[in-house]
């Protein structure tokens, strides 16, 4: 076993391209930072996960799936109660992928392979299965899953403070005062640390928020009051926006 509980024929596989690797997480399961010698394919076929890499972390439900490259120091944990599968990918037996974190499309294609690699199969089997898992390999068309975190003290306050209470809806001019600066200094900030907007980086919250609660049976109506939204209709149009389908699709 590795340090993390992976079987080292899984992180070092020694046959074929991808192994795939099989782990039940209770919800606040937590694997501290570590790296991998392969490429890894990070995938929940039920519940939700979360994948962190530095001040970036996405979450990930059934219909997403998270590339890490090879030696990229990230952590795991269960958001809620997960079925999470690894692909394992050899480096040097693979075509050229990402060099970055990756949203990818989980589609039934993908899902489909992931259950067949994880059989017991001949090489060539293996070696046609693997071939084609490439092939299906897209990135995904909204990638609302990945969330950077500010590093400036006064923005990383208003967010730590939005994750703490994801429906409060005080405006930027509101937090600018909270934390003793300008809105428009805190407005640059979030551009400049996050990559969008304040009013997008908490929807982008308020649906990650969302996706853990969602996972766990709760109504959708129940669960968009909870993030902020005062209809349902409001946080479906939402959540859709940003992930690409409504929360009863995302979880199909």
């Amino acid at each position: 076993m590795s340090r993390y509980g992976h079987p080292v024929e899984w992180v070092e596989p020694p046959l074929g391209v991808a192994l795939v690797g099989r782990f039940a997480l209770a919800r606040g399961t937590r694997y501290r930072t570590h790296t991998h010698p392969t490429h890894q394919l990070v995938w929940a076929r039920t519940g939700v996960v979360n994948v962190g890499v530095g001040d970036t972390s996405w979450v990930l439900p059934p219909s997403r799936a998270l590339f890490v490259p090879a030696g990229v120091p990230h952590t795991t944990a269960g958001a809620s109660v997960v079925d999470m599968h690894s692909l394992y990918l050899r480096p040097e037996r693979c075509p050229p992928l990402w060099t970055e974190p990756t949203v990818l499309a989980a589609s039934p294609m993908f899902t489909a392979l992931v259950g067949h690699l994880g059989s017991e199969l001949t090489d060539g089997a293996r070696a046609r299965a693997e071939a084609v898992l490439f092939d299906v390999l897209t990135p995904a068309p909204v990638a609302s899953s990945e969330l950077t975190w500010p590093r400036d003290d006064r923005a990383r306050r208003v967010a730590d403070a939005l994750a703490t209470d994801p429906a409060d809806g005080r405006d930027t001019a509101a937090w600018a005062r909270e934390v003793g600066t300008s809105e428009r200094t805190l407005s640059r900030l979030f551009v400049a640390e996050t990559g969008v907007g304040f009013g997008r980086w908490r929807t982008r919250l308020r649906v990650r928020t969302a996706l853990g609660l969602l996972a766990t049976g709760s109504p959708v109506t129940t669960v968009g009051r909870h993030v902020g939204y005062r209809t349902a209709s409001a946080f479906i149009a939402a959540f859709r926006r940003e992930v690409g389908v409504t929360p009863s699709r995302c979880f199909q």
